[in-house]
């Protein structure tokens, strides 16, 4: 049984937890003070304190949080999508490791607002993510299959990967480029999952709109590297916490456009600061990229409606 959690303020200024219920929230009476605590508390338990409680709000008269509290490690995948691949020059049938990053902790933020432009940022991008919520804490390696895929997942929200591309790739910065603060809005829905639910992961839709307009739309059974072989991958590098997440990449119909490989090759021969002069100048002819003002839109599902994760929604300011 999926369990819509969203984390949120009440009338009373307080911070809460409510189970999704049509179109409302039944706020749950216990305090969780982490995404850790309410995860540990179990899908039987939340169930169970969700039919104790008679206290329900309207989405309109609360203000919705970040369902993945600080502190948590935001573990991050690139190119994770065929499509994506094949439009980054990569090909995907011969690819034998992730790409992994991390973002930082300040860049944490919440699925209703804003996302803030740096003045200094002019090619600024959307990433919609499908994000895992880890359940499990490991102290070394571990093998994930999908028969104990349910051990180390357990629930899904979405992500936008926000990126300075101005900054994450002339100075080859991923951390850095994707790390301003409010360049990771998480939530609002935390979609726990027992068992039985683990397939969803390889059937759900995501779609991102910039005023309206799609820019992004896909299916997770495009995902190149799926969640076990991922989270067995990067576990030979960290650890995991109760908490934590991993954003499982983004599909293409980004605004950053790759030059040709003959381009690329022909610009290499040049000094580094001509390079990346002739890379901005190209870039920001592209309209795609975030402005201020702009509106943007995320919303992950499946189709039999099981699964809905809510919808992020941002101005750029």
């Amino acid at each position: 049984m999926a369990l819509h959690l969203v984390h949120f303020i009440d009338p009373q200024q307080k911070e809460r937890w409510g189970i999704v219920e049509s179109n409302h929230i039944t706020a749950l009476q216990n305090d969780f003070p982490t995404t850790k605590d309410i995860i540990e508390c179990g899908l039987v338990k939340l169930a169970q304190l969700a039919l104790e409680s008679t206290e329900k709000y309207l989405f309109s008269d609360i203000a919705l949080l970040s369902p993945i509290t600080n502190p948590s490690q935001i573990l991050c995948q690139g190119a994770n999508y065929r499509q994506h691949m094949l439009d980054s020059g990569i090909n995907p049938d011969t690819q034998s490791f992730n790409m992994f990053f991390t973002k930082s902790l300040a860049s944490l933020h919440g699925p209703i607002g804003w996302i803030e432009k740096p003045s200094h940022v002019d090619l600024l991008d959307y990433e919609i993510e499908l994000t895992l919520v880890l359940g499990k804490r490991t102290q070394g390696c571990v093998t994930v299959s999908t028969e104990n895929l349910h051990e180390y997942i357990a629930g899904i929200c979405i992500g936008n990967d926000v990126s300075a591309r101005d900054i994450q790739i002339p100075q080859m910065q991923f951390y850095k480029g994707k790390s301003y603060r409010t360049f990771c809005p998480l939530g609002p829905v935390l979609c726990l999952l027992n068992k039985t639910e683990m397939h969803y992961l390889n059937h759900l839709q995501l779609t991102l709109k910039v005023n309206g307009e799609v820019r992004q739309q896909d299916s997770t059974e495009n995902l190149v590297f799926k969640p076990a072989e991922t989270l067995t991958e990067f576990s030979q590098i960290t650890n995991f916490e109760v908490g934590d997440v991993l954003m499982t990449g983004t599909p293409s119909g980004c605004a950053l456009g790759l030059p040709s490989a003959a381009l690329i090759k022909m610009t290499g021969l040049l000094p580094e600061k001509l390079k990346w002069q002739l890379f901005n100048k190209g870039q920001s002819k592209r309209s795609q990229y975030l402005k201020i003002g702009d509106q943007v839109e995320s919303h992950i599902f499946s189709h039999d409606g099981k699964i809905n994760l809510g919808h992020q929604r941002h101005t750029v300011c």
